[in-house]
């Protein structure tokens, strides 16, 4: 198995030289350098669940955040929203990424399954097929359940961004005690969010890992 240093570098030279968009001529290209579909979705599945981690990592942190901001004893309020932004900011390019490194996951299976199941006929002999066919069905059904725990934990993210967003914006335009006050009510809700996707995030990362382990087992 390739490592990803190795999978890493090839591609951002490939994607220097191909087109934005031209994923199989990416796909093709890369086997030629000897890095196979397979190898390029163990890499991506890693690099989905890493990207999870941290944005599991940055909703904690933007929680601790916001407690602060709650418990606020004095000092410049203003300085407190300042700091409330840039947590929300992290989050949502956390956010972000989360999403585009699934998309990447997704786009790399679909051409492997694809592929696999058209090399299923190039076959002569019928007992490799079937194992063969076999490993395949078996590949999927797994993947299958690992791209359902990354979408629901994906769909986590949004209401959470979407809370964060509105306390965000009314403690700019609110910067004084009452506030502060008014948005006390909201932190249960919040913390009540951020640990179902915290919870759904871990349950993800559960699942990438263990692909990971079957895959490079194979």
């Amino acid at each position: 198995m390739r490592n990803r240093a190795v999978i890493g570098f090839l591609s951002v030279i490939l994607m220097l030289l191909l087109t934005v968009g031209c994923q199989k001529a990416y796909y093709n290209t890369m086997e030629k350098f000897g890095v196979h579909k397979r190898d390029i979705m163990v890499d991506r599945v890693e690099e989905a669940r890493d990207s999870q981690e941290d944005a599991k990592e940055q909703f904690q942190s933007a929680l601790e955040q916001f407690t602060t901001v709650l418990d606020f004893k004095g000092g410049k309020l203003e300085d407190k929203y300042k700091t409330l932004q840039a947590e929300y900011d992290k989050s949502e390019a956390k956010a972000a990424d989360v999403t585009k490194r699934i998309d990447a996951v997704e786009d790399v299976s679909e051409a492997l399954f694809d592929e696999w199941e058209n090399e299923l006929d190039q076959y002569t002999n019928s007992s490799l097929r079937r194992d063969s066919e076999r490993k395949m069905v078996q590949t999927r059904r797994q993947y299958e359940q690992l791209i359902k725990a990354m979408r629901k934990a994906e769909a986590k993210i949004n209401p959470v961004l979407r809370a964060f967003h509105d306390q965000v914006l009314y403690l700019k335009h609110n910067l004084n005690a009452q506030a502060i006050a008014s948005l006390q009510s909201e932190l249960v809700t919040v913390e009540d969010d951020i640990a179902d996707l915290v919870q759904e995030m871990e349950k993800s990362i559960g699942e990438a890992n263990s692909f990971i382990k079957t895959m490079l087992e194979e």
